[in-house]
């Protein structure tokens, strides 16, 4: 794709993007915050970070856990420990190497997981559905690049479906394809 020249003293693409993504960053922040609200005596945000990533990795070593949040392995062994006194997650030995240690989301982790995630989509949906056809559809366009480009995989679908989430037909092709 050709890179666009920008006129003379016009404001920079990554800047205007950037701009734009800390704003919406500051909304997905305070929906997250209120979404959170009912289980905040027992988990912070970094703490259901993990729990989420937990939730999509499934048993995960600890160094692995670590990088995936990118923190210090001190830092997430803390956090785990809150969150095992939390009841939300627990440490097994790995049955394919004894001296490894898995973390897992215990049941009452994956339904803390589930009922904030219910919250959050239903708070986003409310905002979502104020946007046309047509700003949706760029909008996921737009998201999807954005995660891609983050390393974030994919939340999955309300109905564990996996087509296009809009499922549009533009130009003859499903609208990821374009």
């Amino acid at each position: 794709m050709p890179e666009r020249e920008n006129p003379a003293g016009a404001m920079d693409d990554v800047d205007a993007v950037t701009r734009a993504v800390l704003t919406a960053s500051r909304l997905l922040v305070a929906v997250s915050a209120r979404s959170l609200a009912e289980v905040e005596d027992r988990v912070t945000l970094p703490q259901f970070r993990m729990l989420v990533v937990l939730s999509t990795r499934g048993a995960t070593k600890l160094v692995t856990l670590a990088d995936l949040l990118q923190v210090a392995p001190s830092t997430a062994m803390r956090m785990v420990d809150r969150l095992i006194a939390a009841g939300l997650a627990d440490r097994q030995t790995n049955p394919g190497n004894r001296r490894e240690t898995l973390l897992q989301l215990t049941e009452e982790g994956r339904r803390t997981v589930a009922d904030v995630t219910v919250r959050r989509r239903t708070e986003i949906a409310a905002i979502v559905e104020r946007l046309s056809p047509i700003q949706r559809l760029a909008l996921v366009e737009a998201l999807g690049a954005f995660n891609t480009a983050g390393g974030e995989p994919p939340a999955p679908a309300l109905d564990g479906s996996e087509p296009h989430p809009l499922g549009w037909v533009v130009d003859g092709m499903m609208a990821h394809d374009t």
